[in-house]
């Protein structure tokens, strides 16, 4: 174990930055730093996102509901370049007071929605798909979406940052939060030993939360950790995460606000249908996977 001297003071103060990736952007107060006002296109539901694990959960799944034929559900999706600070703008906080992406406002009644699970919850309910009908099998769904909602921040704040963000490696927190994610993966591959699905034989919303952060870890792309936590070896999330990869909709919503890697799978904004077709390749800094 490494050697660590500090003591907590009595009180805790901000003097100076903690260092690492978003040192820049992280301070313990809330509100805007900025005054800018959000663009706004034409269609129901307004997004303002990034595409991170948070961000990727939405657009797939209003490229599912669109997938389907529902039209009431297009949507304008816009980028929020979270190094840059673009979530502390006024438009940004007044919409979401938190300060995380995504958020969402819906025009057709005027209602923000902010929190990737519950901007979930709120569509599924809204066109009455991919939330189960039965009671039980809709208990199972909103389990486990919950247990996204509570599990990832271990995943990402924990593991992601002191693996792969810190300003130094540090023995105790990567081996704590590596071990907890690994009981996360465990318990994943155990259910979906006995369920096609997270809430069964049905996909659901569950399916589309949980794979943005843990189908990206089992396909290595987050925080290059793939080798590190041996995801190899979760035979069934690696079923999972496969068969889910292969959705269209999903292939689209992975695109959606993405501005680095592969410019073929970019698209800053999206405003249609055709904007998978003639995307542009305009491509912001690299930016790294949300951490908060």
């Amino acid at each position: 174990m490494s050697d660590n001297s500090y003591q907590p003071p009595s009180v805790w103060k901000w003097n100076t930055e903690s260092g690492g990736k978003f040192a820049s952007i992280n301070r313990p107060i809330s509100g805007a730093t900025h005054d800018r006002d959000l663009p706004k296109g034409d269609h129901p539901f307004q997004l303002y996102s990034l595409a991170t694990p948070n961000g990727v959960k939405v657009t797939i799944l209003l490229e599912e509901l669109l997938e389907l034929g529902i039209e009431d559900a297009e949507y304008d999706a816009y980028l929020i370049n979270i190094g840059e600070g673009e979530q502390f703008g006024s438009g940004f906080v007044e919409l979401n007071p938190n300060s995380k992406i995504p958020a969402m406002l819906d025009t057709t009644t005027g209602t923000r929605v902010f929190e990737s699970g519950s901007i979930m919850l709120y569509l599924a309910e809204r066109f009455d798909v991919f939330l189960p009908k039965d009671h039980q099998a809709r208990t199972e769904t909103l389990n486990w979406l919950f247990w996204q909602m509570g599990s990832a921040p271990f995943l990402g704040g924990g593991f992601g940052h002191f693996y792969a963000y810190a300003p130094e490696k540090w023995e105790y927190p990567i081996d704590r939060y590596a071990m907890e994610v690994k009981r996360q993966l465990d318990v994943l591959d155990k259910h979906l030993a006995e369920n096609e699905y997270m809430a069964g034989s049905e996909y659901t919303i569950a399916d589309m939360a949980i794979w943005a952060w843990y189908g990206a870890l089992v396909q290595g792309k987050l925080y290059e950790a793939g080798e590190f936590l041996d995801v190899k070896s979760y035979k069934h999330m690696q079923r999972w995460t496969e068969q889910i990869g292969q959705r269209p909709a999903v292939k689209r919503g992975t695109m959606v606000n993405r501005a680095w890697g592969d410019p073929a799978k970019q698209l800053r904004e999206r405003h249609q249908a055709s904007d998978f077709e003639l995307k542009t390749q305009d491509k912001l800094e690299d930016t790294p996977p949300d951490v908060l």
